[in-house]
């Protein structure tokens, strides 16, 4: 069952949203859904519990300088 919801926004934050929804196709109000979706479905992949492989590795990058750049590195050497 659907529901009125009235926010109050800034006009200039408004007129974005409804430039937005204009370029996707969608109405405002699914565009303010689809963010609520998102937002709830975050927060379930964030309480999902880790496997004991994917805790073991938690932290394990902690204090150390590795960039993406290093990562680039190790994959050109590896695949040579």
């Amino acid at each position: 069952m659907q529901t009125k919801l009235t926010l109050r926004l800034d006009r200039e934050l408004i007129e974005r949203a409804k430039a937005y929804a204009r370029r996707t196709g969608k109405s405002v109000s699914e565009v303010v859904a689809d963010f609520f979706a998102q937002l709830e479905a975050r927060k379930a992949a964030e309480t999902a519990p880790r496997s004991p492989a994917v805790e073991s590795l938690v932290g394990a990058l902690a204090n150390k300088k590795v960039s993406e750049t290093d990562y680039q590195a190790y994959l050109v050497e590896k695949h040579r």
